[in-house]
């Protein structure tokens, strides 16, 4: 289909396989889990925000990134299940589009979140009796804004550089859009797009992994001169954050390997779920990681539950 990407009427999915009895169990299965993450992650942003006693930076920053994965699935989701039960896999360009924003603002917002935490887990754990003059609340504040803000604008300028496009073809390799499957369907010289993406993405990872880096430095310094309790303390504060981390960069490489590299020779179910692994298992695993390692939100969960 030629013509540029006003003219294209429809995007197809040619990931998608024709499931038959199982589309049922798909869509359930799917379902099940978009409702266990509304859930969940609803559940710990109401606790945080009602009980005064976890108006802490901490936990101000797990509200955020709570809300993120709200934001993030919800993105994915409701068109996935849409799909999973139609037999014609498509998508209007405008939708096409929201999604890419919607998918990398949200793995944007991620990361800068993950590495705001593990300064803050720095300085609670280096500069305990300084902690609440450096971390006031309108740095609180602040550092939110701008996990939300900065990935926002780089992702907008993303996505409007895509859109004058002239593309070839309308087949998207994938079960949702994204950057790089809609580029490579352009007639034009991607010179630009390329470029931008790869700039962007440099000072985006190399910036928060450089925060992330020098905080867990410090921190394992202390630790190695520190007493036994300032250790046990950064345990317990730090292992659900690494957990997080860890989890959303194995995401990250499954999505960039997939994105870059021919994965025609890997299963069709396999090559499915490694390209949702990034925006489906970080809501999932992000509030059972913080709501059973962390008693007071656990402590405060039970109670609202049992109100």
């Amino acid at each position: 289909m030629m013509g540029n990407s006003t003219q294209i009427s429809f995007f197809t999915f040619t990931a998608y396989f024709h499931s038959g009895q199982l589309k049922s169990v798909y869509f359930i299965t799917v379902l099940l889990l978009y409702l266990f993450i509304v859930l969940s992650n609803v559940l710990l942003v109401v606790v945080i925000v009602l009980n005064r006693s976890l108006h802490e930076p901490m936990y101000m920053f797990l509200c955020s990134l709570f809300v993120n994965e709200l934001y993030g699935s919800t993105g994915l989701f409701f068109l996935l299940m849409v799909q999973i039960l139609s037999d014609i896999h498509t998508i209007s360009p405008s939708f096409c589009f929201l999604q890419i924003f919607c998918y990398y603002s949200y793995g944007g917002v991620e990361f800068w979140m993950l590495s705001i935490m593990s300064y803050d887990r720095y300085l609670s754990i280096c500069f305990p009796l300084q902690y609440n003059a450096r971390m006031t609340t309108n740095k609180v504040f602040s550092l939110i804004a701008a996990s939300w803000l900065i990935p926002s604008l780089v992702v907008t300028v993303k996505t409007l550089l895509i859109i004058p496009l002239k593309l070839c073809r309308s087949d998207v390799d994938k079960v949702y859009c994204d950057f790089f499957s809609v580029v490579k369907l352009a007639c034009d010289d991607t010179t630009v797009n390329n470029l931008y993406e790869l700039i962007s993405a440099s000072a985006l990872i190399s910036c928060n992994v450089a925060v992330i880096l020098y905080s867990y430095t410090r921190i394992l310094r202390v630790c190695f001169s520190g007493s036994k309790q300032t250790r046990q303390k950064a345990v317990s504060t730090c292992a659900p954050h690494l957990a997080c981390l860890f989890n959303f960069c194995f995401g990250l490489f499954f999505n960039v390997v997939q994105s870059r590299y021919d994965m025609s020779s890997v299963p069709n179910m396999l090559r499915i779920f490694l390209s949702l692994y990034f925006i489906t298992c970080q809501p999932l695993f992000n509030p059972l990681m913080y709501g059973l390692r962390l008693s007071k939100i656990r402590i405060k969960c039970r109670s609202l539950i049992s109100a």
